[in-house]
């Protein structure tokens, strides 16, 4: 019987969280709360960008806010290319993105042509650009934080969804984001997060998915 219940200890000791990304950042856990923070510091992006995107961009010779979000995105290319050129990765990113383009780059270019494509309505013209932004830089890491806890995948759809919905009420409210198509999106940028591709990110399917369909229904609202 104990041999049985070692046996058992040794497989259960063996099973590998396929959630658990820290084994293949660079830094171990350090490098993934690294990962974690930078992540969720985006936020602050929009919040830039809407409220002081005009004094930022001519303080960089003068230049309008979306050319300033341009020639940003453009950095972001070269800086991709010339990483993945030479194969290296930082703290922070995971093994196999030597190889592959990376996280980072997929969120700050998808960040990107949500700025520069979203629709201008709202508070500062934020209604659309904040929500989407935000349900990428708090929505993303929540789920993944909580698939790496083993939570079922049922309980990690549920609040993934409760916390867009409310990101948008939130929005709603102080920056005159339509809440109509709030219950929709939430749904859309949830099922954007799930699927596992080689090349694309979900920094990139979370806003690039929603994005699109706010450009399909910003006309009727």
């Amino acid at each position: 019987m104990i041999g049985m219940t070692n046996e058992v200890q040794n497989i259960s000791d063996n099973i590998v969280n396929i959630n658990d990304h820290v084994p293949a950042s660079v830094g171990g856990l350090r490098g993934h709360i690294v990962r974690r923070i930078t992540h969720i510091s985006m936020m602050i992006i929009p919040f830039l960008y809407y409220w002081n995107g005009t004094n930022i961009s001519n303080f960089f010779f003068e230049l309008e806010p979306k050319q300033f979000i341009s020639i940003v995105a453009f950095i972001f290319v070269l800086i991709e290319i010339v990483r993945l050129r030479m194969g290296f990765v930082v703290f922070g990113q995971r093994d196999y993105e030597s190889e592959q383009i990376s996280a980072f780059f997929w969120g700050g270019f998808s960040v990107c042509l949500v700025l520069l494509l979203s629709p201008e309505v709202g508070i500062q013209n934020s209604a659309f650009g904040f929500p989407l932004i935000l349900g990428l830089t708090l929505i993303d890491p929540l789920m993944g934080e909580l698939r790496r806890a083993n939570w079922s995948s049922r309980n990690v759809i549920v609040i993934a969804y409760i916390g867009t919905i409310l990101i948008w009420i939130f929005c709603h409210y102080f920056l005159g984001t339509p809440l109509l198509i709030a219950p929709f999106i939430a749904a859309i940028v949830v099922a954007s997060e799930w699927p596992r591709l080689t090349w694309i990110d979900d920094n990139a399917t979370m806003l690039l998915i929603p994005l699109s369909f706010v450009l399909f229904l910003e006309p009727f609202l």
